[in-house]
């Protein structure tokens, strides 16, 4: 029951980032109380800082505590613009890149950068005659890595987010690689904005990312990507 409580946090987080009123009000009584339960247990956790986070008020021993208001966030005119102009897009893809091939040159100093030698990256012989693929694949964070190259963020010609005085690669929300990228294969990532949050002096961007992989039905990585702009 508390996971369940966890998941309905998360598909609340960014209705009631915008929204402020009582947490309370959206659960019903079986979770109420398993929510109760979860705060009592979690005063000093990750969890109770989120709360204060987004002012969110906390049912303890049967009484409302209402959090302090964090003070308001005074938005960048340009980032203010930026935000209106990415919500109007969220969940449109918004961005293909170019083909890239991944050969095996790319496979072997990726193997030499990260000490990752696995025969089924850099003996195309053997994987030839032992693996399903008939061949030699790229490593799962070789493909995570050249997410940069193949979404133009570090392309300064063609910047993403022009107005922007400087972009940060914030992490990750969740990575999965569905299918192996074959050496000497092509691909190219498809991106969706997934949602946009304003921050202290920028935005935080979460980012759908699907790295297609040419004439495969199944893509070779799809990752949740988190980007802070600040102007």
């Amino acid at each position: 029951m508390k996971e369940k409580v966890v998941d309905f946090i998360k598909r609340k987080r960014e209705v009631l980032a915008h929204h402020q009123f009582e947490f309370k009000d959206w659960l019903s009584p079986t979770i109420r109380d398993y929510w109760v339960e979860f705060l009592n247990k979690a005063n000093n956790s990750q969890l109770a800082s989120w709360v204060k986070e987004h002012n969110l008020v906390s049912v303890a021993n049967g009484n409302s505590v209402e959090v302090e208001k964090p003070e308001p966030i005074e938005m960048h005119p340009e980032a203010e613009k930026l935000m209106n102009s990415l919500v109007e897009t969220l969940g449109e893809e918004i961005h293909v890149g170019q083909w890239l091939t991944v050969d095996q040159s790319r496979i072997d100093r990726f193997a030499e950068v990260t000490d990752d030698h696995q025969w089924i990256h850099t003996d195309p012989e053997r994987a030839q005659t032992e693996s399903p693929f008939k061949t030699t694949i790229a490593h799962g964070f070789l493909t995570l890595s050249l997410l940069s190259v193949l979404t133009d963020s570090v392309d300064p010609a063609n910047q993403k987010f022009p107005t922007a005085k400087m972009t940060v690669n914030y992490g990750l929300n969740q990575v999965r690689f569905p299918y192996p990228v074959k050496s000497g294969t092509n691909v190219r990532a498809r991106t969706k904005i997934q949602s946009v949050t304003p921050i202290k002096r920028g935005l935080e961007i979460v980012q759908e990312i699907t790295v297609e992989i040419e004439g495969c039905r199944r893509p070779g990585c799809v990752a949740e990507s988190v980007v802070r702009l600040y102007f």
